[in-house]
């Protein structure tokens, strides 16, 4: 490919705050705070969810799984980015950054797959709840969580191999917080287009295609929902399906946007402001949505609660 200043990059810098350094002390703790608000927050979804009797469903089976990965999909990235921020240093080896990027995408592969999964089981228990115990049994809930890890793994893993395949060219600095593969693409030589293909194919599977089953789903629950002869019945179905709209609302939205609306060279500044949107804001207020409107996780807190604050007491 004549005329390519090819470079043989041992490492990246990630930009990310750089443009702002009077902010670096403010961001930083803010972004503790946030760090610790999700461990705690998903980590108490987690105990409950395996711990009271009265939340042994497929529903909350799936919502424990949702925040155990939103655990793990916002410590790829923030522990990092909070390195970068205490030390103005945004280094980050080739290798590591692959490794970065395989597992942000593996995970938020797996989370796209698992909110489909959950649009599913909701769709099950109101448009045919007399088939309810049957269809979503134990062993259905494990394979289809199994399978949306392993389905995202193998896809997520292949993309991040032929990004890292591609040659770079030019200038090593990465304009944004951490290893993603919008930025990566735009680093890399030859035609863009074809470089940014796969991507954009890759957010069509995890994103739209998640999304449009979810959507098909709730235009079924809603049609059943209006039939519904009580408003106490209308109005309690509702509710159980809110929380996890808010959700996809959140993540999608945001998501489908860093992914496949057009790039630009000059788009980076919007690209961090959504990344950190979809992996930080949704993973805080995920225990909130489903906590504060759902009556039976405030009274597994408050029973665990009590539990806890009795032990300390003796």
């Amino acid at each position: 490919m004549a005329g390519e200043n090819h470079t043989d990059i041992k490492e990246f810098i990630l930009l990310g705050f750089s443009d702002v350094p009077n902010l670096r002390e403010l961001l930083f703790g803010i972004f503790v705070i946030i760090y610790m608000s999700i461990l705690k927050g998903n980590g108490l979804i987690i105990i409950i969810t395996k711990s009271d009797p009265a939340l042994q469903t497929p529903m909350y089976f799936f919502l424990g799984n949702f925040s155990f990965l939103e655990i793990c999909y916002t410590s790829v990235t923030l522990p990092r980015m909070l390195v970068n921020l205490w030390t103005q240093r945004g280094n980050i080896s080739l290798s590591t950054c692959a490794i970065q990027l395989g597992f942000f995408l593996i995970l938020g592969g797996t989370e796209c797959f698992l909110l489909a999964v959950m649009a599913y089981d909701r769709y099950v228990a109101i448009c045919r709840p007399l088939y309810y115990p049957l269809i979503m049994n134990y062993k259905m809930c494990v394979q289809l969580v199994i399978g949306s890890w392993i389905s995202a793994s193998l896809v997520q893993a292949a993309l991040t191999y032929e990004i890292f395949s591609l040659p770079f060219c030019g200038s090593n600095k990465l304009n944004h917080v951490f290893c993603d593969a919008p930025p990566l693409v735009k680093l890399t030589c030859g035609d863009s287009l074809f470089n940014e293909f796969p991507v954009y194919a890759n957010a069509v599977l995890f994103g739209m295609f998640p999304f449009l089953l979810i959507f098909i789903s709730y235009i079924k629950i809603i049609k059943t929902i209006m039939k519904l002869p009580s408003a106490t019945g209308r109005s309690k179905a509702f509710s159980t399906c809110s929380s996890h709209l808010i959700v996809v609302g959140l993540f999608f939205g945001s998501a489908i946007i860093t992914y496949l609306l057009p790039k630009s060279r000059e788009s980076g500044g919007r690209e961090k402001v959504l990344s950190l949107f979809y992996t930080t804001v949704t993973p805080l207020f995920n225990p909130l949505i489903y906590s504060l409107r759902n009556k039976d996780v405030i009274m597994a807190v408050k029973k665990l609660l009590s539990k806890w604050i009795g032990l300390f007491s003796k």
